[in-house]
């Protein structure tokens, strides 16, 4: 069975400015492609699950959310990086936003994932509390620095 990364994307893809919906305002966190690498090197699939609550908020539309999201992944390819999948919640509340696993279970069907193989990286603790609800064993909190996630794949 598939294992995968689960990586949140502001604040552990990318710098949180709050609710970032522009490619211009989106920067990447270093070290963030060379994690990836190693990652898909190892074979995880590799996948993006995204609070995104600033669409039903108002912030920004779906659409602008899916333009970021092409840029990203763009710059991920550039990299000779394969972003599996992006799973992304617009809501404020519900089985699919965080602390739920509900993005997880979601690609956990989608992939046929085994979860206890399957290791996730976020930058809050409502990331960690939906990987490991959906069995997810090695969850990172990240904290500015990749390397302890890159010693323990």
């Amino acid at each position: 069975m598939p294992k995968a990364l689960f990586l949140d994307r502001d604040g552990t893809i990318n710098v949180d400015h709050g609710y970032v919906c522009r490619k211009e305002d989106f920067s990447f966190i270093p070290g963030i492609f060379a994690l990836c690498t190693h990652a898909q090197a190892l074979g995880y699939l590799l996948i993006v699950v995204t609070n995104q609550s600033g669409i039903e908020r108002g912030y920004y539309t779906e659409a602008d959310y899916q333009a970021v999201t092409e840029y990203m992944l763009h710059e991920f390819a550039a990299r000779g990086i394969h972003i599996a999948d992006v799973f992304h919640c617009p809501l404020l509340s519900g089985p699919m936003r965080k602390p739920a696993p509900g993005m997880f279970l979601a690609a956990r069907d989608k992939y046929q994932l085994d979860m206890t193989a399957c290791v996730s990286v976020g930058d809050k603790q409502r990331d960690l509390d939906a990987a490991a609800a959906a069995g997810c064993s090695q969850n990172f909190l990240f904290q500015g620095n990749f390397q302890p996630i890159l010693q323990a794949l």
